[in-house]
């Protein structure tokens, strides 16, 4: 079994910059992605920013230039660096998994940003 779990977030006023955490425990296999996904307030959940095993990245365009995925495979931890924050960054972030074999998914439970304006 593999779990996630998010830490770092918090409430910020725009333009202030927080940094998210996911650790994995568990059995966990290689090659994978991880990425990191947000739901704001009645919305569906939406990708936020992706990265392969290797270090491949890819972000959502709402973000790009702000935010940055990176990842410590020896530490299985998956940051997200959010700058520049505005409003309507405010959302529940996800950490997510999926290993590249079997498509297994696994999610964290979830970390509430909030900023204001």
């Amino acid at each position: 079994q593999v779990q996630l779990v998010e830490s770092g977030g918090g409430l910020v006023q725009a333009g202030e910059s927080l940094r998210l955490s996911c650790a994995a425990s568990g059995i966990l296999m290689a090659p994978n992605t991880m990425a990191w996904y947000r739901q704001l307030p009645g919305k569906q959940r939406e990708l936020v920013a992706t990265i392969s095993n290797g270090g491949s990245t890819d972000y959502a365009d709402s973000v790009k230039g702000r935010f940055t995925i990176s990842r410590d495979n020896g530490k299985r931890t998956v940051y997200l660096q959010m700058n520049s924050l505005k409003p309507e960054d405010t959302a529940v972030y996800y950490c997510f998994r999926r290993h590249t074999y079997s498509g297994n998914v696994y999610w964290g439970q979830g970390t509430q940003v909030t900023v204001s304006s």
